[in-house]
């Protein structure tokens, strides 16, 4: 007789496979490890063959589990298309918005936003992950993400694009910095001292880099960390400066032991823009938060 196949086990599968990691699966899909380990057993039992090998370095596909995950992918995007369509019909506004959102928008404006928009509509959940615009962008595409939030860029075919906040780039120094009896600063300036970067590869990162290879110098940080409040502690410790957006200077500079100073570039006036895949009709969840979250 044949075992039932949860529909739920198989988008964990199809989450682990792709993270090659139960543990980021997990974080992924807002379940326990144990939790989602348990399932993917049973998925197993249910199949009456290995799907994963796991190891400490995470999890490979057996034979079986390329099969599986082909199928499976297909199976989650009908799903979640199906899910999301009916979540169109009715008076009430209600449904899952899987939102993709960068470093600076988690940090410096969603927060407050996504208050008053849960607060306005308490029948809509926010699955928020946080990804490097880049990410962010292929999300949209890929339709993992119903809306994203990252820097300005180029709109892809397909996407469509709203203002959402105006960030621009700051240079943060330890108190008593030589370069903090300026107004404000050049990058050259910035260049001229020790500097601590941030997520390497980042949006933000590829933008110093060209930046500087266009003046002719090289953006080479003493120290490379993965957040922007690293970043700050070592700017406090007098490791080097950094430049970063004002929302995270804001929020773990604000405090005498540290300078904030414009940087005194055109392409310094950073901005963030909201992305959605373009849909019509558009589920009316998603169109609340776009509507909600426009700056």
């Amino acid at each position: 007789m044949a075992r039932r196949i949860d529909p739920y086990s198989v988008r964990l599968f199809v989450s682990a496979a792709r993270t090659g990691s139960i543990v980021r699966a997990a974080e992924q899909e807002h379940i326990a490890p144990s939790a989602l380990s348990r399932r993917l057993a049973d998925l197993e039992h249910a199949f009456g063959t290995p799907l994963l090998i796991r190891s400490p370095r995470g999890v490979t596909l057996t034979e079986a589990g390329h099969m599986v995950l082909a199928r499976g992918e297909k199976i989650d995007e009908d799903l979640q298309a199906l899910v999301r369509e009916v979540q169109t019909q009715g008076d009430a506004v209600r449904g899952t918005v899987r939102l993709y959102a960068n470093m600076s928008a988690v940090i410096g404006f969603l927060p407050e936003r996504l208050r008053a928009f849960m607060a306005a509509f308490p029948e809509v959940e926010v699955s928020l992950l946080e990804n490097d615009t880049r990410d962010v962008i292929r999300a949209c595409l890929d339709d993992r993400a119903d809306v994203g939030i990252g820097v300005d860029v180029p709109v892809p075919s397909g996407l469509e694009s709203w203002p959402f906040a105006a960030d621009p780039l700051q240079v943060v120094l330890p108190a008593g910095h030589a370069l903090a009896r300026h107004k404000s600063l050049g990058f050259a300036q910035a260049l001229e001292h020790p500097l601590i970067g941030v997520h390497q590869g980042g949006a933000l990162d590829r933008s110093l880099h060209e930046r500087a290879a266009a003046l002719h110098r090289s953006f080479a940080p003493t120290v490379s960390v993965s957040s922007f409040d690293a970043v700050c502690r070592m700017v406090e410790a007098g490791l080097g400066i950094a430049v970063i957006p004002q929302s995270a200077a804001a929020a773990y500079a604000g405090n005498p032991r540290f300078v904030r100073r414009p940087l005194d570039e055109p392409w310094a006036a950073r901005e963030l823009r909201m992305y959605a895949l373009r849909k019509s009709p558009r589920p009316r969840a998603v169109a609340a938060l776009i509507d909600s979250l426009r700056g």
